[in-house]
Formats: C-alpha cells, structure tokens, sequence
C-alpha cells in the first residue's frame, strides 16, 4: 500500500507544480520593467478561477496524503 501512495503523491505533486506555473501570468520580469503592477487588482474569472481552485485542492490532497503516508510507514 505504501507503493500506492508513493506514486499517488508523485502525481499529486506534479500536477501541483504544474498548477501553480501555470497560475504565473508574467509575474517573473515584471517587476524589473519598473512598473508597479503589485497595486493593480484583477478579478479571476473563468479559466483564472476553475486553475485557482484546482491548486487549492491539489494542496489539500497533497498535505493529507503526505501526512498519511507518514503515519502509515
């Protein structure tokens, strides 16, 4: 079972990662351009939204598998 719950949290994890860049909407250079786009606000909506909510339950299934296979091995 603990094999399982290895390559569960392997996918997990990678689709995590991939969750999280894919939020990343040319935040990287930005602030090196000299603007200042931290002040301006933006509402999610559609795609923003559905990604959002996907990475916070990503990281909820990843902190409970995490925390069940401790205590399993």
């Amino acid at each position: 079972m603990g094999n399982y719950l290895d390559i569960a949290l392997i996918i997990i994890s990678i689709a995590l990662v991939a969750a999280v860049i894919l939020q990343n909407k040319g935040v990287g250079l930005g602030g090196l351009s000299g603007s200042d786009s931290g002040s301006m606000f933006s509402a999610r909506r559609g795609i923003e939204k559905t990604l959002f909510y996907v990475t916070i339950g990503l990281a909820v299934v990843f902190f409970i598998l995490t925390i069940v296979t401790v205590a399993i091995k």
